[in-house]
């Protein structure tokens, strides 16, 4: 069920690039967000204390398992969280499998912040997807 109320929503962020889950961990809780992060996929499924997200924020590219097959993976033991894609190499097939697989939204890692920011306010507040 997606919450009303940003302030009390938990986002995952999975990049194995330490500075940009920092960025986002402080942009998200400047924004009322609760972030979680990992390096990996694996830390992710790796995490028996994980919380319940309300949004997910992959990388595509990511050492051992991608985010795509990472978001493959989940949609099959728990699906209906939003996914949203961030990506160094925008690559169109990547693309549309993240959208045929149900993506809310897909960045290149050199879009704002902003823009971001907006499309997890979206999904969580339950808006219709931005790609």
């Amino acid at each position: 069920m997606a919450k009303q109320d940003s302030a009390r929503s938990c986002v995952a962020v999975v990049d194995d690039d330490d500075e940009l889950r920092r960025s986002f961990a402080r942009l998200l809780r400047a924004s009322g967000m609760q972030p979680v992060t990992y390096a990996s996929a694996e830390a992710l499924l790796a995490d028996t204390m994980r919380p319940q997200f309300d949004c997910l924020v992959l990388d595509i590219q990511l050492p051992g398992m991608s985010g795509l097959d990472l978001q493959e993976q989940l949609n099959a033991v728990a699906p209906g969280t939003p996914v949203v894609f961030i990506t160094a190499y925008d690559d169109p097939r990547w693309r549309r499998r993240a959208l045929a697989a149900g993506c809310a939204a897909f960045f290149d890692k050199g879009d704002a912040g902003r823009e971001v920011l907006d499309a997890i306010r979206a999904v969580v507040k339950g808006s219709p997807r931005r790609t």
